[in-house]
């Protein structure tokens, strides 16, 4: 016997066999079971959701011999035929290839008779959107008022192209996309019954390439089946659909944290190198940025239909917020435009450096090559936290290492004269990434010893303190002291924290309510406000150096 291709060796029987659809099942369940029967029925969706398969269950039901019921038994004569696509009661007609007025009037002068075998002649109108304007007029009067032996089902993939007099007379149903678990989990069962060897990373990439459709998803397992010899492996998923692969992913994200723009164009090199579609690269970028984004704003967030969930939350202690809005607006921006750049490359590549190029203004640590242009009132807020330790800097701008010969003789006996009060002063003196020095203005460090510095912070911070972050600060802090130093975070059970970043935050706000009252009682103001009752908008005000 030839192969048959899944998709139609799969295709279901019945309506239990349905994934994802149980809204059109319940409906029609009930209407069949209770004998409330609509002489017209349209369902709408997507490609491959299943539109002509519940058709062609919803005629198994109307036909079988052992009586109209939302369950047919598939084993009687009417059944087999239909699942057999030979039942004479069944007229299926592709709108697509028919759309002439006159194919339209062939077909209806054939309703009033009597169904030749079945219980119900049922036509089944494919892609009925495509039919001319004359079609649909003269299909209307015979939809409208068919005789009880005719139910019309048309399906559609355009519902909006239907005119709303056929609508109207319809009863209809949309059809939803399938969700990518429905997909892999349709997959997986089938691959156990056939026996197939696969691999749960293959599933999932097929799944999410499908789109939404489960007959696609079924094609493209048969396609690779064919590629990797009857086995389903993730390689060959991968070469197959032109995917890039998530490590490269991550190592974008990787050189992102340490600023290392080589390293990111590397990446794409490797993916230009493989003839993978370098658009294909900053979706993916984009989709993880989502899903980065995704678990630092929605706390029941969870997605496991990939391996990288650890890392994932890794990076979501990494990055700022704020930073990550901007590089996912970058991404898409640059995934749209990338069809004026010069060539893909160079477009793409353009795009992972805007990543590097951009920093939000006042960010202490801008990177090489890159200048800082910080507002006047981060600035000033950033030299009070600086100014809050002991022998601070009153200087503004990026950080500077001190000269070795005025910072060593500091460092070799710093852990003996460290205070919990000098916390601020030390992280801005530690060398780390802009998005580990601000997960660490999160901390109060309320103990110091010469191999471990204990610190606390908010129950509602500790889920930033990433086994990542504490590596980072801990490597920070042994090349400021020369010597190993282990980090210890416990949750602030009670009182006030004390903070680098609150201390920045009632520094800033000082400094603000400060240049009001200066603005307030400054003679010239006051003169305006009298003569023009002029108004003194607060947010403009900034304060001064």
């Amino acid at each position: 016997m030839s192969y048959q291709v899944l998709a139609r060796k799969w295709r279901p029987r019945d309506f239990s066999g349905l994934v994802g659809q149980q809204h059109v099942v319940q409906a029609l369940s009930n209407g069949l079971d209770q004998d409330r029967l609509h002489h017209a029925f349209l369902f709408t969706g997507t490609r491959g959701v299943g539109k002509t398969t519940i058709a062609r269950i919803l005629a198994k039901c109307l036909n079988c011999m052992e009586g109209i019921s939302s369950k047919p038994c598939g084993v009687c004569e009417h059944c087999v035929a239909i699942d057999e696509g030979r039942f004479v009661d069944l007229l299926e007609i592709d709108a697509a290839s028919r759309t002439k007025v006159d194919d339209t009037r062939e077909i209806l002068d054939n309703v009033q008779y009597a169904p030749a075998r079945g219980r119900f002649k049922v036509y089944l109108i494919d892609e009925v959107h495509m039919l001319s304007t004359h079609s649909f007029n003269a299909l209307l009067k015979t939809l409208e008022e068919p005789p009880e032996h005719v139910k019309f089902v048309l399906a559609t993939t355009d519902p909006q192209k239907i005119p709303v007099t056929i609508l109207s007379r319809c009863m209809q149903f949309n059809l939803r996309r399938l969700g990518v678990d429905e997909i892999a989990g349709q997959i997986e069962h089938i691959l156990e019954q056939e026996a197939i060897d696969s691999e749960s990373s293959a599933i999932n990439a097929l799944a999410r390439a499908a789109d939404g459709s489960m007959r696609d998803g079924l094609s493209l397992l048969d396609q690779a089946l064919a590629a990797g010899n009857g086995a389903l492996l993730s390689d060959t998923v991968e070469a197959m659909l032109g995917t890039v692969e998530q490590r490269q992913i991550h190592d974008i994200l990787q050189a992102l944290t340490a600023q290392d723009a080589a390293a990111a164009l590397a990446v794409v090199e490797q993916v230009f190198s493989m003839a993978r579609d370098l658009a294909v690269l900053l979706t993916d970028l984009a989709e993880v940025l989502h899903r980065i984004a995704l678990i630092q704003q929605v706390p029941d967030y969870r997605d496991d239909t990939r391996n990288d969930w650890d890392q994932l939350l890794d990076y979501a202690g990494q990055f700022d917020p704020e930073d990550l809005q901007l590089f996912y607006q970058i991404v898409v921006t640059g995934r749209r435009d990338l069809s004026l750049a010069p060539s893909p490359r160079s477009g793409c590549e353009m795009t992972i450096l805007r990543l590097f190029a951009f920093q939000p203004a006042g960010r202490s640590d801008p990177g090489p090559g890159r200048q800082e242009a910080a507002r006047p009132d981060q600035a000033q807020a950033n030299n009070a936290v600086r100014e809050s330790g002991a022998g601070a800097s009153s200087e503004t701008g990026p950080r500077r290492p001190a000269p070795a010969s005025e910072a060593e003789p500091d460092k070799s006996a710093a852990h003996e004269n460290l205070l919990p009060a000098d916390w601020p002063r030390l992280l801005e003196q530690l060398d780390l990434n802009p998005a580990v020095h601000s997960v660490a203005g999160l901390l109060a460090l309320k103990a110091v010893n010469q191999k471990m510095l204990e610190f606390s912070a908010d129950h509602d911070d500790l889920d930033l303190m990433t086994e990542r972050f504490r590596a980072s600060l801990s490597d920070a802090l042994e090349r400021y002291f020369g010597s190993p130093r282990r980090v210890s975070i416990q949750a602030h059970e009670a009182g006030d924290l004390v903070t680098p970043a609150l201390i920045q935050q009632e520094t800033e706000s000082k400094h603000r309510q400060d240049a009001e009252s200066s603005i307030a009682r400054d003679p010239a103001v006051r003169k305006l406000v009298d003569t023009f009752d002029a108004e003194v908008l607060k947010e403009s005000i900034r304060p001064s150096q």
